[in-house]
C-alpha cells in the first residue's frame, strides 16, 4: 500500500502529492466524482465512511522508505479529511506525521477541522471548497478558515464547481475584506447542466479578484470557456 501518491490529470492542478485516509465521504454533493473514480456504489460510498486500512501507519512507512521530506502534501481528493459525524482522528496523526518529517499540509474540506490548527504553521494552508450553496455544510467552515488564518495558518477558497455564481463572487468579496484569505481557485461545474455563462462568469471572477488584490487561479476548464468566448 502506497497511501502517498502523485495527482494526475485536472487534480495535478492542486499540489504536488496527496493522501486519501478515508473510504467515503458524508457530505453527498450531488457533482461528487469519488464513486465512480473508486468504482463505488454512490449509496455505499456517502454512508460507510472509515478510515482505510492501516493508513496512519503506511502513511509513515512510505515517508521514511521514500525519504520524503520538504513536500506539500494534499488532504484530500475522494474524501473529506474531516468527515462531519465521523471520527476524524486519522487525519490528526496523519498531520503530526507530515509534520514531524519536514513535510507541509494543505487541507481541503468542508467540514471542522479547528481541532488541528495546533499542528498547523505558516508553511500549511486550511482551505474549504465553497460553491455558493448557501445550505451546504460548507458555510460555516469558511468561517473555521478565517480563525485558521487569524492563527498564522495560510488559507485558500476552492470555489470548484460553482453552483451559485453570485454567491461564490459575494463569499470572494468578503474574504478578501476581511483580509482572511489567501488564495482562491476557481472551476466550473463538470458533467452537469447549468445555466452559468462560464466564459463571462470567469471573466468577471478574474477582474474581481484582481480588483481585490488576492492571488488566484482559474482552473483549465473555466480558462478554456474564457478563452473560447473571447473578451
Amino acid at each position: 500500500m502506497k497511501p502517498i501518491y502523485e495527482p494526475k490529470g485536472a487534480a495535478k492542478e492542486y499540489g504536488d502529492l496527496a493522501i486519501n485516509i478515508y473510504t467515503g465521504c458524508p457530505h453527498r454533493c450531488f457533482y461528487c466524482f469519488a464513486p465512480k473514480v473508486l468504482r463505488k456504489d454512490k449509496e455505499v460510498f456517502h454512508s460507510c465512511i472509515e478510515p482505510r486500512e492501516n493508513i496512519v501507519e503506511e502513511v509513515k512507512k512510505q515517508i521514511e522508505r521514500e525519504h520524503i521530506t520538504g513536500k506539500l502534501i494534499h488532504l484530500c481528493f475522494t474524501c473529506d479529511p474531516y468527515p462531519t459525524g465521523h471520527d476524524s482522528m486519522p487525519t490528526r496523526r496523519i498531520i503530526e506525521i507530515i509534520k514531524d518529517t519536514g513535510n507541509h499540509v494543505q487541507i481541503l474540506t468542508k467540514g471542522d477541522g479547528r481541532r488541528d490548527f495546533d499542528l498547523l504553521d505558516e508553511n500549511d494552508w486550511y482551505g474549504v471548497t465553497y460553491d455558493g450553496m448557501k445550505n451546504m455544510p460548507c458555510v460555516n467552515s469558511v468561517l473555521y478558515m478565517e480563525r485558521a488564518k487569524q492563527k498564522g495558518v495560510k488559507t485558500w477558497l476552492s470555489c470548484e464547481p460553482v453552483i451559485d455564481a453570485q454567491n461564490v463572487l459575494e463569499e470572494i468579496t468578503l474574504l478578501a475584506e476581511r483580509k482572511s484569505v489567501d488564495k482562491v481557485k476557481i472551476g466550473k461545474l463538470n458533467y452537469y447542466p447549468s445555466n452559468i455563462d462560464w466564459g463571462y462568469f470567469g471573466r468577471y471572477a478574474e477582474s474581481l479578484c484582481k480588483s481585490l488584490g488576492i492571488d488566484y487561479y482559474i482552473k483549465d476548464s473555466l480558462r478554456a470557456e474564457m478563452d473560447k468566448q473571447g473578451v
